[in-house]
Formats: C-alpha cells, structure tokens, sequence
C-alpha cells in the first residue's frame, strides 16, 4: 500500500480514538509509519534527503520507544503494509500534518493522565513528534529548492 493510503488510514483511526489507551496505541502505529517512510526515503530518495530522512527514522524509533508497545497483531501494523512511496511530496506533506494532529492527541491524553508514567510517556512522545514534523518540513523544503533549481535551469536553457 502507498504511503499517502497508509497515513490517511492512520489520521482516521487517531481521530477515531477516543480515550487514552486507543490514542497512544494510534500515536506507536504512527511512529512506525513515519520510521518505515523515513527509512524508505534515507535508501531510495533522492540524495538531498537521505540525511534528513534518516534523522526521521531515528526520532520516528524513538517515539516508538518512549510509549508502551502495544499488543498489535502483525497484519494490524500499518508501517509492515508499506509497499510504495507514492508521491513523495504528498506523503511527507500528509505525515506533518499527521504528525501534528499526533502531538495534539498526545497533549489532551498528557492532560487527563492520571498517572506519572503516562504523563511522561505522553511529554516525551509530544516531543518526538515535533522534531520529527521538523525533519519532513526540512524534507519539504529541500524538495521546494530542488524543484525551484531544477525550474531555473529549464528557463535558463529555453
């Protein structure tokens, strides 16, 4: 399944999520997916953002590593039905947008958590979940530059 499916699906089941347990379940699948695109990117993308998409992989693991691994069967994880990219703008132009949405869930469930495990799980989950928005937005940036030298040489040229 193409990336942009995968994090559509994972937008949806966050915003379906309705209390804390569900929430940090969706906020681990979320983590997973972000590290399997980001480690698709570091091998096969395009040389300007291998560095950048490493760097996701490794904040996206570490999200994955602050929360409690959630008892998932392994046809329910999303990142193992990740066959494609897809349209590499669009899909790190969706995983922010997930990735923000994540951070906010994780905001309300730090904010109701009863608990000091969870309230830190949560705190230090919010944070890997912005620095890896920065990392896509660094993605998408260099994308941009990219793309505005490529249109450059082509007027140049012509």
């Amino acid at each position: 399944m193409d990336a942009v499916r995968l994090i559509v699906t994972s937008r949806r089941a966050l915003a379906g999520s309705e209390d804390g347990p569900r929430i940090m379940t969706e906020a681990w699948q979320a983590y997973a997916l972000a590290q399997a695109i980001g480690s698709r990117l570091a091998v096969s993308g395009p040389p300007e953002l291998r560095g950048e998409a490493l760097g996701l992989t490794e904040l996206a693991g570490r999200g994955c590593g602050v929360l409690d691994t959630p008892p998932l069967d392994v046809a329910d994880l999303r990142a193992a039905r990740l066959t494609d990219l897809g349209d590499a703008r669009r899909a790190l132009l969706d995983l922010a947008t997930l990735l923000v949405e994540l951070g906010m869930a994780l905001v309300a469930v730090a904010s109701a958590a009863v608990d000091e495990g969870t309230y830190w799980q949560c705190m230090e989950a919010i944070d890997a979940a912005d620095e890896s928005r920065d990392r896509v937005r660094e993605m998408l940036r260099r994308m941009a530059a990219r793309d505005g030298e490529i249109r450059e040489r082509h007027r140049a040229a012509g």
